[in-house]
């Protein structure tokens, strides 16, 4: 093996030269051999190695010209570990700049734009990504089933660079990734349920106390939250335990529940048989167990033979997490809203269409024997309770999960309609401009296809709006100005203003007329110019992302919740971002927070300035607008010089 590992180093030595000596326009024709030469290498631990020692030669041979990964200090953690998992050539690119990554971080190789602690931190982040690569389960069923050759690649190269990097420094950033995640309170958790899961088989490495100790209370939030649950973790028999337990060992147990819930957003499985329990024989107790505000406790007694409903059809150890969706939405007080009780109650026995059938019923609910009723019954929990905790997902799709937010907010009947709309027919319907447009009659959408890792509500609803919103915008390609103008209102409802600016002239495409743009938001939004004007409802905008860099990434749609003053007294944009990843760092300072600055369950903010700096368009209401010219130069110079050196540097400026 040796011999033969020596002698493919040889061969990839002279094919990496060959490269590096052949022209510009060339080097496309001779970077399949060194692909497929490290191809062969990495296969190996010992030729892994090898490749290695020539990582701080890749940049200058034109291993990854005219190619995503050409310029290291514009690559992004999250993506490595979809590259490593797809089949062909770019895992083994991908492969190939993690090296690259690692050399600099070690000092081999000095990059003009990438410090070696910033490509330590790099590596980091990613390892805490994609843990299952780090720590791949050993179990038959891995074993037989098996990856293929480019997941057994990826694991090899995560071995590597863990033999490389601190695994101290890997648990602190996944405690750290953690914690972010949770505050912001998904519906869905299973990534996050997943690294914990992964990540404590880091316990016993050699990492601080804090961290281990904060990996471990989340491990207890997943498993055994509750000292009665810990000392019986088999179920069947925790379940007779509560038969046998007295009623202060009951209310205990409950507020170990609620605590547990109450600062991570996480539930355990065991916390279903607990719910269970007390539906049947001590619903008294569930006020306490949900932790109910005096709305949320109203709320329960005067609706407790839905609750009861609800919690029997809808929460099982497999759907544990409809639990905190359910606190949540007593506690806004849906259910006092006398016309949806209605609209709830007739989701218990609705006919759901057999295709919607299988997109709700997932594997796991299958085993269990969960009906598809009660699986959408705890989807509307959800949705209803955490209205900001709604994801897109894997989809682009970021308008859809938008209007869902804004329904479970401000339209929960409309949400109800079309969901029940959704399920029984697979049809929904959306009058733009008094034409009807029927989803079902409309092939494409935004998404070529939906992935369904989304909650049950979303997976039920956005394949019918995304092709809906495509269809409304098609309607206004020939309107001379951004569609969202029109279609915005109409899809997500009359709340929206009707006023509304774009900075990119559709005709041009240039930026045109920016300092007009931020003095208009600061004029209809921010309390110090807008005549004390308050908003009512979220604000639909749109922004552009940047990287760490500020170079664009792409446009998104994201939501106004509120704006405030902060703990600090700055004025601040709280903001719903349906990508469920809100705290991100957009280059130039601007880091998106998502707690600690005044943010509610959910949201994520920017000092005011910031927030203008990466929107390209907003509503807004003409007759609620104060004076532009009142608005500081200073601001504004501040903002658009942000807005230049940033996502401005891909448009022209007119």
């Amino acid at each position: 093996m040796a011999t033969e590992a020596s002698t493919l180093k040889e061969k990839f030595e002279q094919a990496l030269r060959t490269l590096e000596e052949a022209k510009p326009f060339a080097k496309s024709m001779y970077q399949t051999d060194v692909f497929q030469l490290a191809t062969e290498l990495a296969a190996t631990d010992e030729g892994l190695e090898m490749l290695y020692e020539y990582a701080g030669d890749f940049d200058k041979a034109g291993v990854f010209n005219g190619g995503p990964w050409a310029d290291a200090d514009n690559l992004e953690p999250a993506f490595v570990g979809g590259s490593l998992r797809v089949k062909g050539l770019n895992s083994v690119v991908e492969l190939l700049s993690e090296l690259r990554m690692l050399s600099i971080s070690e000092g081999k190789y000095i990059h003009e734009k990438v410090p070696a602690e910033e490509a330590s931190a790099f590596l980091n982040e990613v390892l805490a990504l994609n843990l299952d690569l780090l720590f791949p389960a050993e179990t038959e069923e891995a074993r037989v089933e098996g990856g293929g050759a480019h997941l057994e690649r990826g694991e090899r190269l995560f071995r590597f660079l863990g033999s490389k990097l601190s695994y101290r420094a890997v648990a602190h950033k996944l405690v750290e990734e953690i914690q972010r995640l949770t505050v912001q309170r998904p519906i869905m958790v299973d990534r996050i349920i997943n690294m914990i899961e992964t990540a404590t088989q880091m316990i016993d490495e050699n990492i601080d106390e804090n961290t281990k100790e904060t990996l471990q209370y989340f491990q207890k939030a997943i498993t055994t939250p509750t000292v009665m649950s810990e000392q019986q973790p088999n179920m069947k028999e925790y379940r007779r335990n509560l038969v046998e337990a007295d009623d202060a060992a009951l209310l205990k147990e409950a507020q170990e529940y609620a605590e547990s819930m109450n600062k991570t957003g996480l539930v355990a499985p065991v916390a279903a048989i607990f719910m269970r329990y007390l539906n049947r024989s001590k619903p008294e107790l569930i006020p306490e167990f949900l932790d109910l505000s005096e709305m949320g406790t109203a709320s329960f007694n005067a609706n407790q033979e839905l609750v009861r409903d609800m919690i029997h059809f809808s929460i099982y150890p497999q759907t544990s997490k409809v639990i905190y969706g359910l606190s949540r939405m007593l506690d806004r007080g849906v259910l006092t809203q006398e016309p949806l009780i209605p609209a709830i109650r007739r989701l218990f026995d609705i006919d759901i269409r057999p295709e919607v059938k299988k997109r709700l019923l997932r594997p796991e609910y299958r085993k269990a024997g969960l009906s598809a009723n009660g699986v959408l019954i705890g989807g509307v929990i959800s949705v209803l309770g955490q209205p900001l905790g709604i994801g897109q997902g894997l989809n682009p799709t970021c308008q859809s999960a938008r209007a869902i937010s804004l329904w479970a907010q401000h339209g929960i009947g409309q949400l109800l309609e079309y969901v029940a709309r959704a399920v029984r027919e697979n049809d929904i319907d959306v009058t733009f401009e008094g034409e009807e447009i029927h989803s079902n009659s409309i092939e494409d959408g935004v998404a070529g296809e939906i992935h369904h890792e989304l909650d049950p509500v979303s997976s039920v609803l956005v394949p019918h709006l995304d092709k809906i919103y495509n269809e409304m915008m098609k309607k206004t390609l020939l309107r001379g100005e951004d569609g969202h103008k029109w279609v915005n209102p109409e899809f997500y409802g009359e709340w929206i203003p009707r006023g509304f600016i774009n900075i990119i002239d559709p005709f041009t495409g240039f930026v045109t007329d920016y300092d007009a743009f931020v003095r208009l938001f600061y004029a209809t939004h921010h309390p110090l110019y807008n005549e004390g004007y308050e908003m009512i409802y979220p604000n639909p905008v749109g922004i552009y992302i940047t990287n760490v860099h500020g170079k664009l990434l792409g446009l998104h749609a994201v939501s106004i919740q509120r704006i405030a003053q902060d703990p600090d007294e700055e004025y601040r944009i709280y903001f719903y971002n349906p990508n469920n990843d809100s705290g991100q760092n957009w280059g130039q300072g601007i880091e998106t927070s998502v707690q600690g600055n005044g943010e509610l369950e959910g949201e994520s903010s920017l000092p005011f300035h910031q927030f203008v700096a990466r929107m390209y368009a907003f509503h807004f209401n003409p007759y609620e607008q104060g004076d532009t010219y009142m608005v500081e130069d200073a601001d504004v110079e501040e903002i658009e010089k942000l807005a230049r050196e940033s996502w401005g540097q891909t448009y022209t400026w007119s």
